[in-house]
């Protein structure tokens, strides 16, 4: 019984150390940490991989892109999102 006791302390580093890899599993998730990186808002990759889910991918990353050429834009994740409400409103 003793050869399958496990080091407490050895066992939370090696889950702290998991903790700091990411791990993609599905596209949506990828697409949100790409809009994330484009848009230099990595504090918001949670709701990037949300819109990801529920929108186009591809659309959302065609404006992100266009949206990260632009130097007079301060927020450039606020003005994603006020271009998102106006694409949305545009197609209802």
């Amino acid at each position: 019984m003793e050869e399958f006791k496990i080091d407490s302390k050895k066992y939370l580093e090696l889950l702290k150390e998991r903790s700091k890899k990411s791990r993609v599993y599905k596209p949506y998730q990828m697409t949100g940490l790409m809009l994330a990186e484009i848009l230099n808002d990595p504090s918001h990759k949670s709701l990037y991989m949300r819109l990801a889910k529920s929108f186009d991918a591809q659309k959302l990353l065609i404006l992100a892109k266009g949206l990260a050429d632009r130097t007079n834009i301060q927020n450039k994740g606020a003005y994603f999102m006020r271009m998102l409400q106006e694409l949305k409103k545009k197609k209802n």
